[in-house]
């Protein structure tokens, strides 16, 4: 098992946590090390077993998933959250991102890869369900005002990296990264990190690989 993709998967229906395992266990190299049905049971599992990726279904008994991955990433900050939603609310999706989730994907999706979201967010990468991802078919809203080298460290932010990993990667120093940050937020008009990640996969500022 040690060389395995260890998960813990929640949510408080069991046929579908049974469904689920049965998904990722086909994979040979997942195992699921534990199930939880609602929050404060996802939290302590999460803290005892200690996965590489929490499947965290959002509404949840108790405490929910947004709350319960809050709690999560505060004890443990490189823990990874996958949150499965029957909502695709941007207001939710932001929520979960702002609490620390790595993915956020649609439980009523014909295309679910359960496994696939799992790998990638076990390696780092944020996942979105395409749903969630399609540019707003808005007026002029590609065009961002945003130079070559904003969109370039853009990315570098939808990908979940810090202004020191950004500098290190670019070739720049962290304050300046800073600046661009700044400059970023202040001319797309927005002010946290989750909600600049969203609108820039929304409006294909940046794609997903």
């Amino acid at each position: 098992m040690a060389d395995k993709l260890t998960v813990l998967l929640v949510d408080d229906h069991a046929l579908v946590r049974k469904g689920f395992r049965r998904i990722l266990e086909d994979d040979r190299g997942i195992f699921v090390v534990g199930e939880a049905s609602e929050g404060e049971e996802a939290v302590r599992l999460a803290l005892e077993l200690k996965p590489n990726v929490v499947v965290m279904d959002c509404a949840l008994p108790g405490i929910n998933g947004i709350d319960a991955t809050r709690r999560i990433r505060a004890k443990m900050p490189d823990a990874m959250v996958l949150m499965l939603s029957m909502h695709s609310e941007d207001t939710l999706v932001r929520q979960a991102l702002e609490a620390g989730a790595r993915g956020y994907i649609l439980k009523n999706a014909m295309e679910l890869d359960l496994v696939s979201a799992v790998k990638r967010v076990a390696e780092g990468h944020l996942v979105l369900d395409p749903q969630l991802a399609k540019p707003a078919a808005l007026k002029g809203e590609r065009d961002s005002g945003l130079t070559a080298r904003e969109l370039e460290v853009l990315r570098h932010i939808v990908a979940g990296k810090s202004n020191k990993e950004i500098a290190a990667e670019l070739g720049l120093s962290a304050n300046t990264v800073g600046v661009h940050r700044a400059n970023i937020m202040d001319t797309l008009g927005i002010h946290k990190t989750a909600e600049l990640v969203v609108y820039a996969i929304r409006n294909g500022l940046v794609t997903l690989t």
